[in-house]
């Protein structure tokens, strides 16, 4: 038996490990690893292909990728402006799960009204969807619904445009139950506007027959179909209006709490995939999902911290902002939004790697002017400095003074970053000078935590303190107060 036993050792290779043990244990992981986790589990996969043609039949077999194809209306700017839009389509695409063949931009003055290109440039995309047997279009802009259907009936494939492919990345994305109706309010108002008969069979009124096979007597002057489908996209409308105004209570309940307690808020906002939630990562410890993607985390995430000096505040991550954002996605996540325009403090991040930075700034703050954001201070962060170009970071240093360095991911600048977010926080305005018993120290622990203490001094009846807090604690401390 002793001699099976070490033929089997023998057999055993010395660097042999268990494949369990390459499986991180589930109550190491964070959040946000845990939801990277489940979001990479399917993955549609490129390069496999078939005999079949119908979806239907290979729905089972393998996930396919949408194959796309770009097209662009260049009005004003520089090339460089333009090749840069289309850098930034192309990754709206590839983060909604497509293939992109090709991209085209044509320089026009402005949009042509019928077919958004011009119809030379209709007739040579045709050629283009011929040849790489795209089966959609992606236009970088947004269509009015003539254009959609005009370009549908000549490529004879599915055309969409850019708000349309935002609302999907977000429909894909949203976690939560606040998210998910806000982004199914923005994609019905979008739809009501672009409703469509397929056919004749939409288009039909109801009356006669066709009413459930009413006959005689049953004939009226009817509903079309697309009226019909308006007005249940109507009453969903209101259905999910009501909804978002229940959970704009709760979440004004907890804003309201904050105000209470006089608790500072720092909002970070600022361009998609700039790098919000891994410094709010570095910052707080949250441990929120972080991918390299476009509108990776569409959920708000707020975090408690602390100050040096032991004052308590709050920081808050957002859902991130780009070029032409939908409208109605602005007003669908207005509550969502309300947490930056209610903030003491807005930390605006920036891609200091990304070719065009101050064009990414100048969107944000357009954002910021239409919730009314524009108001509160803001610290302008540039994130990414590993990966930056030091001739841009010195270009941005001269055109916002008020500016930090960081870097996320190694936590270069994190420390001065924190520093100066300190000391833009409102600080408390009420002096005070107090003999606090020691039978009452929640109302020292108050202080430390909302005050500013000066100096402190432990005698045989209580505690010396004085320093500056806001008015409700002042008013608390009189009580308590030593005369000069």
């Amino acid at each position: 038996m002793d001699d099976l036993d070490d033929l089997d050792d023998a057999d055993e290779p010395d660097d042999f490990v268990s494949g369990y043990a390459d499986d991180p244990d589930p109550e190491d992981l964070t959040t946000g690893a845990m939801e990277l986790a489940e979001r990479h589990q399917l993955r549609r996969v490129a390069s496999l292909r078939t005999e079949l043609e119908d979806i239907t039949e290979v729905e089972y077999r393998q996930l396919r990728l949408e194959r796309v194809v770009l097209v662009g209306v260049w009005t004003t700017g520089s090339v460089q402006d333009a090749e840069n839009s289309m850098a930034e389509l192309a990754l709206l695409a590839e983060t909604a799960g497509s293939e992109v063949l090709e991209a085209i931009y044509q320089r026009r003055q402005s949009p042509d009204p019928a077919t958004y290109v011009g119809r030379g440039k209709v007739e040579g995309l045709q050629e283009i969807v011929a040849a790489t047997g795209a089966d959609t279009v992606i236009c970088d802009g947004e269509l009015a619904p003539s254009q959609l259907r005009n370009l549908e009936d000549r490529l004879k494939v599915k055309v969409v445009d850019r708000t349309a492919l935002i609302l999907d990345i977000f429909a894909q994305h949203a976690k939560s139950r606040e998210g998910q109706a806000q982004v199914e309010l923005a994609q019905l108002s979008y739809m009501k506007q672009r409703l469509r008969g397929w056919g004749g069979n939409l288009s039909r009124q109801a009356g006669g027959r066709v009413a459930g096979g009413a006959g005689i007597g049953g004939r009226g002057p009817g509903e079309t179909k697309i009226e019909t489908d308006r007005r249940r996209i109507n009453t969903k409308i209101a259905k999910l209006r009501r909804q978002l105004a229940q959970m704009k209570g709760t979440r004004d309940t907890m804003r309201t709490e904050r105000q209470r307690n006089q608790v500072p808020s720092v909002a970070i906002a600022g361009y998609t995939n700039a790098g919000k939630s891994s410094l709010l990562n570095r910052l707080t410890g949250a441990g929120v999902l972080v991918e390299d993607a476009l509108f990776a985390t569409l959920d708000p995430t707020t975090r408690r911290t602390t100050t040096s000096d032991g004052r308590v505040y709050t920081m808050s991550d957002t859902v991130g902002f780009v070029r032409h954002l939908p409208h109605q996605l602005v007003e669908a996540f207005r509550s969502t939004l309300e947490e930056v325009a209610d903030s003491d403090l807005i930390l605006h991040v920036v891609d200091g790697s990304h070719p065009d930075p101050e064009g990414q700034i100048t969107a944000v703050r357009e954002v910021f002017a239409e919730i009314g954001a524009d108001r509160v201070p803001e610290l302008v962060v540039v994130n990414k400095a590993d990966l930056a170009d030091p001739l841009v970071l010195a270009r941005l240093r001269q055109r916002e003074p008020h500016l930090v360095v960081v870097s996320a991911r190694t936590g270069e600048g994190i420390e001065e970053a924190l520093r100066v977010v300190e000391g833009e926080l409102p600080h408390p305005a009420e002096p005070f000078d107090a003999l606090v018993p020691y039978a009452r120290g929640d109302l020292m622990n108050r202080i430390h935590q909302h005050g500013e203490i000066e100096h402190l001094e432990h005698t045989a009846d209580g505690t010396r303190v004085s320093g500056r807090a806001n008015a409700g604690l002042a008013g608390e401390l009189a009580e308590y107060a030593v005369e000069a």
